[in-house]
């Protein structure tokens, strides 16, 4: 099933090694079971303390082509490699996938498309204990409007 998303894969990439590697989730419906829908907005919370040594990252593909989704943004992508990341006050982390920014949301947006399917991918680079133990998880995709 991997290869959907990869041209190829690492034993980086698939053995579960801490603090080494990546480790991804795929995102393909929210939290009511529902496909995402680029004319709508949705929420993930990120709690304290993400277990990834390196960094952390949600990338959108288009659900028809594979590919990264095309949007105004440079890419689809957020990032905690992005300094321009906002960090709640409790060290947790918003981030929200829709057409157009929420007010004051803006760094912590990534642009879909009204009328294209997509699907995300959760990585942690990196990978620390508290997620191969699960003391630690993403909330659902949560859809806000």
């Amino acid at each position: 099933r991997f290869h959907m998303y990869a041209t190829g894969i690492t034993p980086a990439m698939v053995n579960p090694t801490v603090g080494s590697g990546t480790q991804y989730i795929a995102g393909l419906r929210d939290s009511d079971g529902n496909p995402f829908d680029g004319a709508k907005t949705y929420k993930v919370h990120l709690p304290p303390n993400v277990p990834a040594n390196q960094f952390w990252a949600f990338t959108l593909y288009n659900v028809q082509t594979r590919s990264m989704l095309q949007t105004d943004q440079r890419f689809p992508e957020i990032t905690s490699a992005d300094a321009s990341i906002e960090q709640n006050t409790d060290g947790s982390y918003d981030v929200y996938f829709g057409p157009e920014a929420p007010a004051g949301k803006e760094k912590n947006w990534v642009q879909t498309i009204p009328g294209k399917g997509w699907h995300m991918l959760f990585r942690l680079y990196g990978p620390e204990q508290a997620w191969f133990d699960k003391t630690w998880r993403p909330s659902e995709v949560e859809l806000v409007k």
